[in-house]
């Protein structure tokens, strides 16, 4: 097994070395691996996932401004604390005032930290501040995990065009778009983290979305007696597996693949249409 996979990766260089490879013919030589069983199809899946991170950007995975849990800087501990415990998350924006004036970011640790000792310690939350990294929404997905791991930050607020803040990106949503959704016991509001609502009126949603949710949740009656989710509605409509940037038109909305596999759709962008002719 060893020796035919050194075998593999002489080819590949001997491919690269004869001219510029491009993505699709990579995937086959990555499909070939898979053939000859020098690797399993998980692992494959996984391959073709951090080829696809490299051509998504921070909008299509980013949380947006309105689903953002913050703190507000004049708060005292105690009003910090609910929020914290709510939530259950690690991280928050410090604002001041509005959501477009971050301050900075507060871990929990350093609010909990001061309760588990509050006798001995006054907590001034500018002590306890770390800095703010401010990204765009362009910037693609390989680049910022690179940054990530480099200064050892694992939150980034996105910044729109204009300067204005469009949401935030943690190095959580950049790995899940490799390795598939992360549990995290934290996860209260599932539907929040399915299903992301971009100001421009489109949506990112999670191919895992249940079907039945996304009817409730747009007024829309899809057939889903033998579809569970949004994903599967998609492949049923198109009549295979997508790739990266296939659409379809069902009903009024229109549905972009983002992020898929050989095997299955991770992640899509709906546009709602009312124009388009009900087909479906």
């Amino acid at each position: 097994m060893r020796r035919g996979f050194k075998a593999w990766l002489r080819q590949l260089v001997r491919q690269l070395e004869r001219g510029p490879i491009n993505r699709d013919e990579l995937i086959l030589l990555l499909h070939d691996v898979r053939d000859r069983g020098l690797v399993d199809q998980e692992a494959m899946e996984t391959m073709e996932r951090v080829l696809q991170v490299s051509e998504l950007r921070v909008s299509d995975v980013m949380l947006t401004r309105s689903q953002m849990v913050v703190i507000e800087r004049e708060w005292a501990p105690e009003e910090m604390l609910p929020r914290v415990v709510e939530s259950g998350h690690s991280r928050f924006p410090v604002i001041d005032g509005d959501r477009d004036k971050v301050v900075g970011i507060l871990l929990a640790k350093d609010l909990l930290r001061f309760f588990s000792d509050k006798d001995k310690n006054h907590f001034r939350l500018k002590d306890h501040l770390r800095p703010a990294i401010f990204i765009p929404e362009s910037k693609r997905l390989n680049i910022l995990l690179k940054e990530f791991r480099d200064s050892r930050n694992h939150m980034a607020v996105v910044v729109n065009e204009y300067g204005g803040v469009a949401g935030l990106v943690t190095i959580e949503d950049v790995l899940e778009q490799i390795v598939g959704d992360i549990a995290d016991e934290h996860d209260i509001d599932e539907e929040a983290a399915m299903i992301m609502n971009r100001e421009s009126g489109e949506y990112v949603i999670k191919a895992l979305y249940p079907l039945e949710d996304f009817d409730a949740h747009f007024n829309t009656h899809f057939e889903t007696d033998k579809i569970d989710t949004v994903g599967g509605l998609v492949v049923s409509a198109l009549g295979h597996v997508p790739k990266r940037e296939e659409s379809v038109q069902i009903g009024e909305y229109l549905f972009e693949v983002l992020n898929a596999d050989s095997r299955r759709v991770h992640l899509l962008r709906v546009t709602h249409n009312s124009n388009a002719n009900l087909e479906h």
